[in-house]
This record gives C-alpha cells, structure tokens and sequence, in this order.
C-alpha cells in the first residue's frame, strides 16, 4: 500500500498541474481582470453620491466700485463659485467677527483656485468709499486675487442685498448713528449661474466645514 506521504505527493503533484493548466489558458486571465477591474468599480457605485445643492433663487445683475477704485460686479462674478456677505468698515458689532469668518473662507478655500471668490458688500457706503474700503481689506490680510470689497450707491446695494441675496440692508433715516445701520449676518453661496445655493451662519460649529464642502461640490460638478 501507498504510505501516507506519497498518497500526498502525487495529490500536490496532480493539483499543481492543473493549476499551471488552467492558468496558460487565455480565458482565466480575462475573469481575473474583469474581477480586478469589476469590484473596485462596483464599490464605487455603491457609494452614496451627495445630493445635488438646491437651487434657492438667481441673484440679479449689479454694477459697483471694488476696494481697488475698479468698476466690479456681476460680469466678473460669472463663472465663478463665490461666497457673499455684508460689513461696513466702522461697525462696532458683529463686522470684525463676520469679516475674520471671511478670512478663514479666504485661508482654507485657496485650493478652489481662480474660480472662486469672496465678495463683502458694504452696507454703509456714505462713508465706506474705495480708500476706506482697502485699508480695511489691508487691515484684514485680504488677498485681492480672491476677495473684493464692493460699494456704489445706497439704493443698489439695497436692491442686491435684500432683494437679490435676500441679506437685510437698512437704515433707520431718523438716526445717523452707528447702530442706525442694520444688516445680516448670513453668508451666501452662490454658483457661476448666479444662483443661490446655500446659507451659513459662521459662528455655527461645523459651518465653515459645510460650506467649504459645499463650494467644493459645486466646483467639481461644474453646478
């Protein structure tokens, strides 16, 4: 009778022949690479995809003076994924803190590149002018690349701010002092349609992230 081993040796003997057949045959490369390829994709595809951002409402076109004395508005905003909110240089309130949030977008948004920007509208432009508006921005760090300042007349940045961005401008015409002037403190997301996509209060844990990621979305996506 056979002994244990040898019973062993031509059972391994016999398997590793039929490996080495089945593997010279063109037909197990093709299933090994279709198994390859297949899985990796299918995991993919069972990824949840994040929602696409609602679309709110369309921001109407608009003319004004950035912090530079240059004529800035919606023409160079076209195109691009930018982020909105409003100031006013001599607010002793919530400004410094919203115009620092605005930094922060301005710091970790860099890797969106040219295509995204920051604009903060002044909700006091009697006396925010140009000059005014860029020691401010100097103030801040502000790179002038990616974040502009924006004044003009009164009745137009109401116009954009309440009617367009849907961020309250107003005045209190029986007052002319400092907190006579009102104004939200809301960030707004708008994509390169000039179409709202989201709102974002800062001071919220977890905000920043959200938006940021939300700027991302809509960057990769083209909207």
């Amino acid at each position: 009778m056979d002994s244990a081993a040898g019973i062993v040796h031509r059972f391994g003997s016999r398997l590793q022949a039929q490996l080495a057949a089945l593997v010279s045959r063109p037909l197990f490369w093709s299933v090994f690479i279709a198994l390859g390829l297949g899985i990796p994709i299918l995991r993919t595809v069972r990824v949840a995809l994040p929602k696409p951002l609602p679309v709110l409402s369309t921001v109407p076109g608009f003319h004004f003076t950035d912090q530079n004395g240059e004529p800035f508005g919606s023409d160079q905003l076209r195109g691009k994924i930018w982020v909105a909110n409003a100031i006013f240089t001599r607010c002793p309130t919530i400004c410094p803190a919203s115009t620092q949030h605005m930094a922060d977008v301005q710091h970790r948004g860099r890797g969106l590149g040219e295509y995204f920007h920051l604009v903060s509208f002044s909700v006091d432009p009697d006396h925010d002018t140009p000059q005014k508006l860029l020691a401010y921005a100097k103030t801040h760090k502000v790179s002038p690349r990616m974040w502009s300042f924006l004044t003009g007349r009164r009745e137009d940045l109401t116009r954009v701010l309440n009617d367009g961005l849907k961020i309250y401008m107003g005045k209190d015409d029986a007052g002319d002092d400092l907190m006579s002037i009102g104004h939200g403190s809301s960030f707004v997301l708008v994509d390169a349609k000039m179409r709202i996509r989201g709102y974002y209060d800062l001071t919220a844990d977890g905000a920043l992230d959200a938006l940021l990621r939300d700027a991302g979305l809509l960057a990769s996506r083209g909207n």
